[in-house]
């Protein structure tokens, strides 16, 4: 395993101290920032340090380290590129962009130049849509990019230099952000002094400032009161409001009904599907109304019918509907075909004309 500094463990202690003794856990977010900063993304030996100082396993360290995109299970670049891809950037042009740098760049998705300067992304969304398109370096904001000014940029980095964000403090490396992720300062001389909000942003503000829109009585001079004060003035508040409410007067008894039942009250379930009310019937629980509760429709299945009913039925039935019977059809029989046969035969013979056309009994018509 990596032997981490002595900087970082102490760091790590840290970290692990501002958790409860029984909530040590909860540390494993910026822990893994923290072994980030070293290494420049979370390695197997970066997990184990992990699992080590916080009593977990590796499986459990590991888990989180793979869902979260920020924890990089590869090494990366110094400045982590990310275009916006999204529907908004994209429409804007944010894949043009994306394309642009990957051409020049010769890298693709979460790929890292030769000279381990820029690792490239495209990235989904990167809550600024009104910027769009955008890209971050080491998510810090580059807003209204285009591909010529994100080649500028780029090529800013890979010469040695750290161009000024649109919004946000100056730039720094992959490693020196997950330092301040991991929740600890920025320690460059007026690093978080730079930079400064976007046009975008401050429009809301300005125009509840031009139309007077403020929050009722919100005084910008009231100074911030500690997490105590509040809770206490809560407290206070809440106590003066429940001693100045009434005390609510008692609910009148209602007459129980004279139904003569013992069952409780319970609201007829009518509004229910009767699939549903007889499915409680039969499989009923805490909550299924009771067959004698007032006002209850409680339905019951039918009363099968008597035996001797369903046999005059059926002897109706059949009755009405007599069964095929194995003698042929009227016309089948050979006796009258041969008389019709020789009718027509002869009326032929003696008229030269076509058979004639006889009756199923030999008749002429």
């Amino acid at each position: 395993m990596t032997v981490f500094t002595e900087e970082t463990r102490e760091r790590a202690r840290e970290i692990i101290a501002r958790y409860p003794a029984d909530r040590s856990r909860s540390a494993l977010l910026p822990l893994l920032h923290l072994v980030q900063s070293e290494e420049g993304y979370v390695s197997p030996a970066g997990v184990e340090f992990c699992a080590e100082v916080l009593g977990l396993n590796k499986a459990q360290v590991g888990a989180v380290a793979t869902f979260y995109t920020m924890y990089k299970r590869k090494p990366t670049g110094d400045y982590l590129v990310s275009v916006c891809t999204n529907t908004m950037c994209n429409v804007l042009g944010g894949q043009e962009v994306y394309d642009t740098l990957a051409e020049h760049l010769g890298v693709g998705h979460d790929e890292t130049t030769a000279d381990g300067k820029i690792t490239l992304e495209h990235a989904e969304c990167l809550a600024a849509c009104d910027y769009g398109p955008v890209m971050t370096v080491n998510y810090d904001f580059f807003d209204n990019v285009d591909p010529q000014g994100a080649l500028g940029v780029v090529e800013e980095l890979r010469a040695g230099g750290r161009p000024m964000p649109t919004r946000g403090a100056r730039l720094c490396t992959l490693k020196e952000m997950a330092v301040q992720l991991a929740g600890f300062a920025d320690e460059r001389d007026g690093a978080v002094a730079d930079g400064g909000p976007g046009e975008a942003t401050l429009r809301g503000l300005r125009l509840a400032e031009q139309h007077g829109i403020s929050v009722p009585g919100f005084d910008p001079n009231t100074p911030i009161r500690s997490k105590a004060e509040a809770d206490k003035a809560a407290a206070e508040a809440k106590a003066k409001a429940e001693a100045a409410k009434p005390a609510p007067a008692p609910e009148p008894v209602k007459p129980a009904a004279a139904t003569g039942s013992t069952a409780p009250d319970v609201k007829a379930p009518d509004d229910k599907s009767p699939q549903v009310r007889t499915a409680e019937t039969r499989q009923p629980d805490a909550s299924t109304a009771v067959a004698d509760a007032p006002g209850t429709k409680v339905p019951t299945d039918s009363t099968a019918p008597a035996p001797r009913d369903a046999q005059a039925a059926e002897s109706a039935g059949v009755a009405a509907n007599p069964p095929a019977g194995d003698g042929k059809p009227a016309g089948d029989e050979a006796g009258a075909q041969q008389r019709n046969l020789k009718e027509a035969e002869a009326g032929a013979g003696a008229n030269g004309a076509g058979p004639a056309v006889a009756s199923e009994t030999g008749v002429q018509k």
